[in-house]
């Protein structure tokens, strides 16, 4: 990745942008997590805020969460809750005192230090698709089940792309790898293709601590150093409407006790899981993320904990999920205006319904991308790569959303609000006067190279040009560019010695039997 790092941050005109970026497949923007620099879109007023947090504290003062798990029972229990079987309520100052304690900012270190990142405050960041069971290329076309050559291939456009900043969950499910030793697999592709970031499924003891202990030793690190400072992460959901399974709870507790980062993103489709209003929708989010978290810092007081959204609504027709649509971005801006009201750092997605990377797709997941923006959002999952509402993994759709991540990225820098005297131009201007043009003269050609985004995946030609050039369609020129992508990627580099650790590790927690399974 040395290469990516220091190369120029972007071109000029469009006949240059191919000579001047030599063997590289794209010239892209650097890595530069983007600060958002606009002030947030808030659609809520006090009042409306105090009323979105009075419904969240008496969802859990009046009618509780169901926690599946016997351990955080007994931790609640013992911090004074109230509890009924598994269910569990807690008084809103409790649960107020517990979530203070949670940071607004913290840093999660990867094995490649010059990746770390910070989350909470203005800074935005971007991870890859995770989770489908499915993949769709235009070489396949078809929906099919996910592999490990898929995986894999995904894993490598998430390090290839700077405006990836973190590697989430698997890219897509490689069902051709038994469940029980799946994690260990994946991990080590993961950690070898890619230096960013890593994230851990909550789903189990074996599964936890296998990627604790295959991070720290990637990071060629001692127990106390991975426990020092977040090196990983993981995402749970709770299971709408107001319950908390015992696998991922179990998880968290594991992660937050050796210190490492949690994000708790409940997933309330309104109409479905959660009420058909947005503000009920939300109301009852909160509630179902708060009290995860006040469980996470009594348990660990300071641990790093993000509060996801992932409220959306459902097609009232057929009761399919719906995606970047106003009622999801609505539902993003306002739980944005709660977390910086209960201080907490935001994640949400980029999502889309569509099934295949068409026009549907792109609307879609600019939509969710930009209620991200809009939002404050600072962890933004599936920001590259999602189809048919999680269900598909597209790498044409991943390249497509990387086009519209660096538009963002390029639309945060401050330079483009710049109103110095540079900026203002006056004497350029004056030199042009009323019947001139603004090509030639050396204001312009000072910054021809650097005044505007240059897109690697657009195509800015008229029409006669681009039906020159063999009429190619946006998801064939990204199949095109997977294709040389990949053909072309370098795996960042890793300690040989580390390297063999790393496939010791796996090997012998296979000869284990891996995570247990009932199949």
């Amino acid at each position: 990745m040395a290469e990516t790092r220091t190369r120029k941050r972007r071109g000029g005109g469009r006949a240059g942008a191919a000579a001047r970026r030599g063997a590289a497949v794209i010239e892209q923007m650097p890595w530069s997590p983007p600060i958002n620099i606009d002030q947030p879109t808030e659609p809520l007023g006090a009042e409306g805020i105090e009323a979105i947090h009075d419904g969240a504290m008496r969802i859990l003062e009046e009618i509780g969460i169901e926690f599946y798990n016997e351990e955080a029972i007994s931790i609640l229990r013992e911090a004074g809750c109230t509890i009924n079987g598994d269910n569990v309520r807690m008084g809103r100052d409790f649960v107020m005192e517990m979530v203070a304690k949670a940071p607004s900012t913290f840093t999660i270190t990867p094995r490649n230090p010059d990746r770390t990142i910070e989350i909470g405050g203005k800074t935005m960041l971007f991870g890859n698709v995770s989770s489908p069971p499915n993949y769709w290329d235009m070489e396949i076309g078809k929906k099919v089940p996910g592999n490990r050559e898929m995986c894999r291939n995904l894993l490598k456009l998430t390090q290839y792309f700077n405006c990836i900043h973190f590697a989430g969950g698997y890219p897509v499910e490689p069902v051709d790898i038994h469940a029980s030793v799946r994690h260990l697999d994946v991990l080590y592709d993961k950690l070898t293709l890619t230096d960013k970031a890593m994230h851990a499924y909550s789903l189990g003891k074996e599964r936890v601590e296998d990627v604790m202990e295959m991070v720290r030793i990637a990071g060629g690190l001692s127990h106390e150093e991975f426990e020092a400072t977040p090196r990983m992460y993981t995402n749970i959901n709770s299971t709408s409407p107001l319950k908390h399974d015992h696998p991922m709870i179990d998880g968290c507790l594991r992660l937050a006790r050796r210190g490492q980062a949690i994000v708790v993103t409940p997933f309330t489709l309104a109409g479905a899981m959660a009420p058909v209003t947005m503000a009920g929708a939300v109301a009852q989010s909160l509630a179902e993320a708060l009290c995860a978290i006040a469980l996470f810092q009594y348990v660990r007081p300071g641990i790093p904990c993000v509060i996801g959204t992932f409220t959306s609504n459902v097609d009232m027709k057929s009761g399919a999920p719906a995606f970047g649509t106003p009622e999801y971005m609505r539902s993003t801006q306002m739980t944005g205006q709660m977390a910086r009201f209960y201080g907490l750092p935001m994640r949400s997605s980029g999502v889309c319904a569509a099934n295949v990377p068409d026009g549907q797709s792109v609307w879609e997941t600019s939509n969710s991308l930009w209620a991200a923006v809009q939002s404050g959002t600072n962890m933004v999952y599936h920001a590259a790569g999602w189809l048919e509402g999680g269900l598909i993994a597209s790498p044409e759709k991943f390249i497509m959303d990387c086009e519209v991540l660096q538009q963002i990225q390029r639309y945060m820098q401050p330079e483009l609000c710049a109103t110095g005297p540079d900026e203002i131009a006056l004497e350029a201007i004056r030199s042009v006067g009323n019947d001139g043009h603004f090509f030639g003269i050396q204001h312009t050609q000072d910054r021809y190279t650097t005044a505007f985004y240059q897109p690697f995946l657009s195509d800015w030609k008229n029409y006669e040009g681009w039906e020159i050039a063999g009429g190619i369609w946006t998801a064939e020129r990204a199949h095109l560019l997977f294709k040389e992508i990949i053909g072309s990627f370098e795996a960042p580099p890793m300690d040989e010695a580390i390297r063999e650790e790393l496939v010791d590790f796996v090997a012998r927690r296979k000869a284990e039997g891996g995570a247990p399974t009932d199949f």
